[in-house]
């Protein structure tokens, strides 16, 4: 079979490299030639993908920038960044884009997926529309169907084989067409009545998600206030082997899908007159995370007599996950430019993450970044972080995931 994918990011090219693992011949195309000049030397730039795994497919993968190169293809995906606007709505310029390039080089009895993370009816309102701008009928000439990605950067455990695929197709045949292409990659594909049941499930998962961590953040700031462990209370908590699933407080949400999913949703509901009181609010309360925590060390800070202005603070972690250098929608960006605008001087330290340019800053040994610190903060704690070296060295810590539990010193604050 002959695929084509259109966009190489960390959806797009998993996918690629899980289809010629395949024996399936993969066409890419992705509009950033940089990216397509890195791939045709066999460097990866994704992490869940290394770059002798991409290597060892090159011979039936072909990264491009032309879209031209899809028309041989029996079946194209679609995986380009669905992100918000300033104003918080669905921007979906990236996708129209695609699908107008796309409805160029159709041909009959194509299979054309959309994976991209979108708000339900984007499918069928918006995609078709521009793929039948090249003459063909979907549902007739063309298969259209909808697939939610369920991408976890990092994770090991479940990978595409292992995770169940979603599918919903426009039509019975469609739906049929997409279920043979995933079952080529996934062991277990779920079909669904249509697109937009498929796009809401995409929804309810990371709304899910995003509603029970601001629930947790949310009980942090009350227990704060009250003087009571969260930490200790959540560990009880999950004892209860039934009704409950744990979730743990942090510094707020960060990635590809958490921030920004909901809001497709909350977008969509207001066109039909519904408001999504619940899921606007837990919204709320996780970007409101990162100003809490850096009053929580602010006040430390004061309390050994230190003003925040002028403090050389460590900053442990950037990325907006353990194990990852994603520094998607991180919270750690949001802290430093708080703790920046207050004063300190800041320094970080994170493997995964050599560079933030935004904030003109490098990472730094362990040893350097607490060399002179005022203060260390964990804002993501990576699984090479020696937590009991940074208490050691560090004359105070301000931990924000509960990483130093069963550690007790003078010199730690924790969430």
């Amino acid at each position: 079979m002959k695929i084509g994918i259109v966009g190489l990011g960390y959806v797009g090219l998993p996918l690629a490299v899980e289809f010629c693992d395949a024996g399936h011949e993969v066409m890419g195309v992705d509009v950033d030639a940089r990216r397509v000049a890195q791939l045709e030397r066999g460097e990866s730039y994704v992490e869940d993908i290394p770059s002798e795994r991409l290597r060892s497919v090159l011979d039936r993968f072909t990264p491009t920038t032309r879209y031209g190169a899809l028309r041989p293809a029996d079946a194209v995906i679609i995986a380009v960044p669905t992100p918000l606007t300033r104003n918080r709505e669905p921007d979906l310029g990236p996708l129209t884009s695609a699908a107008s390039e796309l409805a160029r080089v159709v041909r009959a009895g194509q299979l054309v997926v959309l994976e991209s993370t979108t708000y339900p009816g984007t499918t069928r309102e918006l995609l078709v529309p521009l793929l039948e701008e090249s003459g063909l009928a979907a549902g007739r000439d063309l298969n259209v169907a909808f697939s939610p990605e369920r991408v976890d950067p990092g994770r090991t455990d479940y990978r595409m084989r292992n995770t169940p695929k979603v599918v919903g197709g426009l039509t019975p045949a469609c739906l049929e067409r997409a279920v043979d292409l995933y079952s080529e990659v996934c062991d277990h594909v779920v079909p669904v009545s249509g697109p937009e049941a498929a796009e809401m499930t995409k929804l309810l998962e990371n709304i899910f998600r995003s509603v029970n961590i601001a629930l947790v953040n949310e009980l942090a700031i009350v227990a704060d206030r009250m003087g009571v462990d969260i930490w200790e209370v959540v560990e009880a908590a999950a004892t209860k082997p039934y009704g409950f699933m744990r979730f743990d407080p942090g510094p707020g949400m960060g990635g590809h899908c958490l921030p920004v999913d909901p809001f497709y949703l909350s977008w969509r509901a207001r066109e039909f007159d519904v408001q999504t009181e619940f899921i606007e609010l837990a919204g709320q309360v996780n970007q409101a995370m990162p100003y809490f925590c850096v009053e929580k060390v602010t006040q430390a800070l004061n309390e050994h007599a230190k003003p925040v202005r002028g403090s050389r603070i460590l900053i442990l972690g950037v990325s907006y996950k353990p194990g990852v250098g994603d520094l998607r929608e991180s919270p750690a960006l949001k802290i430093m430019r708080l703790l920046g605008e207050r004063g300190a001087s800041l320094v970080y330290h994170d493997d995964y993450v050599p560079e933030v340019p935004e904030l003109g800053l490098s990472s730094q040994t362990l040893e350097q970044g607490l060399q002179g610190a005022d203060a260390a903060v964990i804002v993501t704690a990576h699984p090479s972080l020696d937590v009991q070296a940074v208490v050691d060295a560090a004359p105070l810590v301000v931990d924000f995931r509960g990483v130093t539990r069963g550690i007790e010193a003078k010199n730690l604050v924790r969430l």
